[in-house]
This record gives structure tokens, C-alpha cells and sequence, in this order.
């Protein structure tokens, strides 16, 4: 009688073991929705403008995250953990969406000066018992009333300056007869600078090539074409040569004098642009002569 109750027990025994192995082989690893709640946590942790603006309650999601991906102890406890966690990724998403919107705010804010500086004018009778503050601003603003004297001053100085140095230009170009055109500024030196038929400068009469010369000294921004011109007696070709090294003798004294090189284009026009009409001695003087075209500053025409 003993035996047999005695293998009955055992037999009840191992049944159960049976059925609790067989319950605990049907447990998940994880709570289910545990998966979903860690691709929300992950995507709202990729986003750098949510991220960096709830670090603690991110921190908060995650521990609830890991906690729901742990086997549960039964299927309720499973599903309270995922709530939880799904309850603190809310928390943390919309912790950060508004103080990113905050931010954006500010931004905003920023951007709207004009109508900051009319509240800080409202400010100001609010802030009456601010007293170091009011010294602050009452410093603040003989500051910028000082600089803005100074800028005045500089500003008047640089007029002042810029004034002198046109009316000084202006001397200048009146001495050396320039007269303005479309082209720029043209200077004409009559036939009295070379013998008839030469190139060579004559010593001791370019005294406006020596003023020439001291005009562009004193601009260096300016350039100059100088052309050669002849009245319509002999052979073309011949004429043409002639401007042409004319036009190279008055390029080579101003760069003798200190003028760079590259500021200045020597052409020869020959007989092809007359002033006056060749049919007169007068009129063939004049067409004899060399022009020189001084760019407008800044314009960058020769």
C-alpha cells in the first residue's frame, strides 16, 4: 500500500515538472511590441534636432525599452512593460518638440529687432527700480552716442579728404587742358614735339609730358592710350610707321619718368582719323598732332 501511494506521488510530481517546463518554453524573450517601441526609441533618437534637446528623457525610454525586451514573467506584465515604455517615448518626444519649438521661437525672436528695441522702450518703466541695470544701459548709450560721434567725424573727414583729392585731380586735368569725352579724358599735343618726318622726342618741349607724367604718378589707378596721328601727305603705310613710333616715343618718356609699362597703350592711328580738313596747312597741323586718353578713374576705359 506505502509503494504504490509512493509511486502515485511520484508520478504527480514529474506531471507537473511536465507542465511547467512546457509553460515556460512558451514564454517569449521579449514582451511583444517590445520591437516596436525600440525602432520608435531609435528613430526619435536619430533625429539631431529632438535628440539633444531631452537627453533625459531619452534616458528614461531607453531603461523602460530594455525593461520591455527582457522575458516577461507572464503575458501582463509583458504587455504594462511596453506601455511604460511606449508611455516614456511619448514623454521624451514631446519633451523635445517643445523646446525645439522654443528654439524656433527664439530664432524668430532674433530675426525681429526692430519690434525688441519698441519692448525694451515698455521695458523700461517696469525696470525703474533696476538701478544697475539702468546705469548699464544709461552707459550703453552714451557708448554708442561716442561712437557715433566718431563715425560722424570720420565720415566728415573722409568727405573732406575726398573733396581735396577731386578738386587737386581737377587741377590737375585743368592744367594739362584736358577736355572729357565718351572715351575718357583726352589731352592733345600738337606737331611741336617732333622735327617733320622724325619720331624723336625734341629735348626740352614735352613740359606737359613732365605733367602728364606727374598726373599719373599721383593716380596709379588711371591708365592711358597714347595715339599718333599724321595729315594725309605721303604714302599711307609711311604715315601709319611714323604715329606709330611717335606714339612710342611719348610711351617711353612717361615710363622713363616712373610710369609703368602695362599702364600704358602706344597706337598709331596714322592719317586715318583727321580733325580738320587735310585741303589747308592749318587744317593739316592740326590732324599732325598726338592724342593721349586718360581712363575715367574707375570706369576701366583707356
Amino acid at each position: 500500500m506505502d509503494t504504490t501511494r509512493y509511486a502515485a506521488t511520484r508520478l504527480g510530481a514529474a506531471v507537473l515538472s511536465t507542465f511547467a517546463l512546457a509553460a515556460c518554453s512558451t514564454l517569449p524573450d521579449s514582451s511583444p511590441g517590445a520591437d516596436a517601441a525600440r525602432n520608435r526609441l531609435a528613430q526619435l533618437q536619430a533625429d539631431p534636432q529632438l535628440a539633444r534637446r531631452a537627453p533625459e528623457a531619452l534616458r528614461d525610454a531607453e531603461a523602460a525599452v530594455r525593461e520591455a525586451e527582457l522575458p516577461p514573467r507572464d503575458s501582463e506584465q509583458g504587455a504594462h512593460r511596453v506601455v511604460m515604455a511606449e508611455r516614456r517615448i511619448d514623454i521624451a518626444r514631446a519633451l523635445a518638440e517643445a523646446r525645439l519649438a522654443e528654439d524656433q521661437r527664439s530664432q524668430l525672436a532674433a530675426q525681429r529687432e526692430g519690434a525688441r528695441l519698441d519692448a525694451r522702450t515698455r521695458e523700461a518703466d517696469v525696470a525703474r527700480d533696476d538701478a544697475t541695470s539702468a546705469r548699464s544701459d544709461a552707459e550703453d548709450a552714451r557708448g554708442d552716442a561716442e561712437l557715433s560721434r566718431r563715425q560722424a567725424e570720420t565720415a566728415r573727414a573722409d568727405a573732406a579728404r575726398a573733396e581735396q583729392a577731386n578738386a587737386d585731380a581737377q587741377a590737375r586735368m585743368d592744367e594739362l587742358e584736358a577736355r572729357p569725352t565718351d572715351r575718357g579724358l583726352v589731352i592733345t599735343l600738337g606737331d611741336v614735339l617732333f622735327r617733320s618726318g622724325e619720331a624723336g622726342l625734341i629735348a626740352g618741349v614735352a613740359p606737359d609730358l613732365d605733367k602728364l607724367a606727374a598726373f599719373m604718378e599721383a593716380y596709379p589707378e588711371r591708365t592711358a592710350t597714347v595715339e599718333g596721328h599724321t595729315d594725309n601727305v605721303g604714302r599711307g603705310d609711311a604715315n601709319l610707321g611714323l604715329s606709330q613710333r611717335r606714339a612710342d616715343s611719348v610711351k617711353a618718356y612717361l615710363v622713363a619718368r616712373g610710369v609703368s609699362s602695362s599702364r600704358i597703350v602706344a597706337s598709331g592711328m596714322g592719317e586715318h582719323a583727321p580733325i580738320a580738313s587735310n585741303e589747308s596747312a592749318s587744317g593739316r597741323q592740326q590732324n599732325r598732332r598726338v592724342d593721349i586718353i586718360i581712363n575715367t578713374a574707375g570706369d576701366g576705359r583707356r
